[in-house]
């Protein structure tokens, strides 16, 4: 692909973009802005972003996210009240940023490679017989990094960031050739706000 013609499709992309796509994506970065700044209005903002997203990924046979988002609205919701939870005597938050143990991070390997490894044949399965436009290795990596990172951000792990880098690597062409233009450009964005995430948790666990 030419400079030119990628160019010209990411222009046509952009144009032919839906509204509730507009709405997904300004959500989810905004999402993302307020987990790095460890704000719990994450929760209520990033909900916006899953549901759009689950009607989004079902249209465009990205079955796996859409399962992802499923799982984001679920998780958002358990995090929620894990954010919110304050210590009856003091009322503070009782959740702090910290790193993942060795046995954490055996366990959230574990989980990777499970999630990766179901979604991965019936993204294989689906493509056969269903979707035809379906991607099984990248969409199930996208989903298992995506599961782990969502899991661990309830927990306020810093690990939780590598694990949204890596998903934002692999979204960016994914969405990109699904013609899905915009919500390509916003993993771009979410990428370079998930290094600054990534950097400020860590700073802020070391404080801690």
């Amino acid at each position: 692909m030419t400079f030119e013609i990628f160019t010209q499709q990411l222009v046509s992309g952009v144009q032919q973009t839906q509204w509730y796509e507009f709405v997904a994506v300004f959500a989810g970065i905004a999402s993302v802005w307020f987990s790095r700044k460890e704000n719990i209005l994450v929760y209520p903002v990033g909900l916006v972003n899953t549901v759009m997203y689950i009607f989004i990924s079902f249209k465009y046979h990205l079955l796996g996210e859409a399962t992802v988002n499923f799982y984001y609205t679920v998780m958002s919701l358990y995090g929620w009240l894990l954010w919110a939870k304050k210590d009856k005597q003091s009322h503070q938050y009782v959740l702090h940023i910290t790193y993942s143990t060795k046995k954490e991070w055996v366990q959230q390997l574990l989980f990777f490679a499970v999630i990766f490894g179901v979604c991965f044949t019936a993204l294989t399965v689906a493509k056969k017989y269903f979707f035809e436009g379906a991607i099984p290795a990248a969409d199930a990596f996208a989903t298992a990094t995506a599961f782990t990172g969502m899991w661990l951000m309830a927990k306020k792990k810093v690990e939780s960031w590598w694990w949204w880098i890596a998903t934002n690597i692999v979204s960016i062409p994914l969405y990109f050739v699904k013609t899905l233009v915009f919500t390509s450009l916003q993993y771009v964005v979410l990428l370079v706000l998930a290094v600054a995430g990534l950097i400020s948790w860590m700073k802020k666990a070391r404080a801690a």
